[in-house]
């Protein structure tokens, strides 16, 4: 996307134009002649490639792209002020966040943002394509300006306070309502632009997630889509910090956080799945089917501790006072479980959406179990703030339209 943080007097500006009506009565508000004012909107719509006012006789509207940014801008503010508050509640300034958040500059933002990730001014310097010595002034600037304390040093660095780590959040929430924004101002010029940003955990990479992207392509060639495939703790994370627009996969219950809110899509039960030629598939019956004990007595590959299939695991034995099976392999990779299946006696716990396709061509097999009681959740995780842009609203629909599929199968 091409796309730069605009200067954040230039945002004020916007908005206080938007709610005067006129820039003669924005000037004295925002302490700027009315040439400065004319000269930011104009830097604006041309960021924006799209006119954001009507200048009428009676005073100055926003057009319907101005609106949409109007409310993208607003919400970018009112994160940078939620942030602030945070920022100073572990120092003395008496200056209200309101006041802090006027005097913030793009540029100190993203040198926090970058050394806070980084946690090393080198580092952080070329991520951002600056030089070290102007990174650290304006990371300093900052914390002289909030009189608080936002970087401690370390042996092997530095790290960043809570102060510095909250308003660092902030900062990318922010900065991502003006991308989201961007991305709709663009649409209303028939423009599309931008990308959906998701993270995938294993049940929906295979199942509803790679129809949905098809589908979504189809109509919207021109929308980029990333997957980003990463333990849930680390994807949610990225969510709550903005780098992620949404979660697709298991669900947890309750949710591990309360500014996340979670959408149940379809709730299969789980499978134990082995090789065709299992001593145990080859056993069973059409009236004899494998005892819980029998299943402990051969290896298995689990997922890591903390998922919902390695509880549904474990909590299968445990119910019934069985030891668990002790020869565990623990792993996430579903190639690296479909080959240590088809060579050996091992067995898993998993969906059969996850290995749809192996099942159909003979590869691997279901061992006649019933496991209706390790029905697993997976659904969408959002930002419990969150305004999706009609391109993303789109995708969840179509996400939805795919659950729903797989449910009637």
């Amino acid at each position: 996307m091409d796309f730069v943080i605009p200067n954040l007097r230039h945002l004020r500006v916007f908005l206080e134009v938007a709610e005067q009506k006129s820039i003669s009565k924005a000037a004295p508000r925002v302490f700027l002649s009315q040439p400065a004012i004319t000269q930011a909107l104009a830097r604006l719509e041309n960021m924006l490639q799209t006119g954001l006012f009507d200048r009428r006789a009676e005073g100055m509207y926003p057009t319907a792209s101005g609106e949409v940014w109007y409310n993208r801008v607003e919400r970018c503010i009112a994160c940078l002020l939620q942030g602030t508050r945070e920022a100073l509640r572990s120092g003395s300034r008496t200056q209200s966040a309101q006041q802090m958040v006027s005097l913030l500059t793009t540029t100190q933002l993203k040198a926090l943002v970058a050394v806070t990730e980084a946690e090393n001014f080198s580092i952080a310097s070329r991520a951002v394509g600056v030089s070290q010595s102007s990174l650290h002034r304006a990371a300093r600037e900052l914390e002289h300006l909030l009189q608080v304390p936002l970087f401690e040093k370390t042996s092997t660095g530095i790290s960043a306070t809570k102060a510095a780590q909250a308003l660092a959040r902030a900062t990318k929430l922010a900065f991502s309502e003006l991308y989201q924004g961007y991305s709709e101002v663009s649409a209303l010029q028939f423009r599309e632009v931008g990308k959906i940003v998701l993270g995938s955990m294993p049940l929906a990479r295979t199942s509803i997630l790679p129809e949905a992207i098809i589908r979504f392509s189809e109509r919207h060639p021109d929308i980029d889509i990333q997957v980003v495939d990463a333990p849930y703790d680390d994807l949610l994370h990225h969510l709550r910090h903005g780098d992620l627009d949404f979660l697709i996969g298991a669900l947890r219950f309750p949710p591990p956080v309360d500014d996340v809110v979670q959408e149940e899509l379809l709730s299969p039960p789980l499978a134990i799945i082995c090789r065709p030629e299992h001593p145990l598939l080859v056993a069973a019956t059409s009236t004899s089917s494998p005892e819980l004990t029998d299943l402990t007595h051969y290896p298995w590959i689990v997922p890591r501790n903390g998922t919902p299939t390695r509880k549904a695991f474990e909590t299968l034995f445990a119910q019934c006072d069985i030891q668990p099976p002790q020869r565990l392999v623990e792993s996430s990779s579903q190639i690296l479980t479909r080959e240590l299946l088809r060579g050996s006696d091992r067995l898993t716990l998993i969906s059969t959406h996850q290995i749809e396709q192996e099942l159909n061509s003979g590869l691997l097999s279901v061992l006649p179990v019933n496991l209706e009681d390790t029905r697993r959740a997976i659904g969408i995780t959002l930002r419990q703030n969150w305004q999706p842009t009609p391109s993303q609203m789109q995708f969840l629909d179509i996400l939805r339209e795919q659950a729903a599929a797989c449910r009637d199968q």
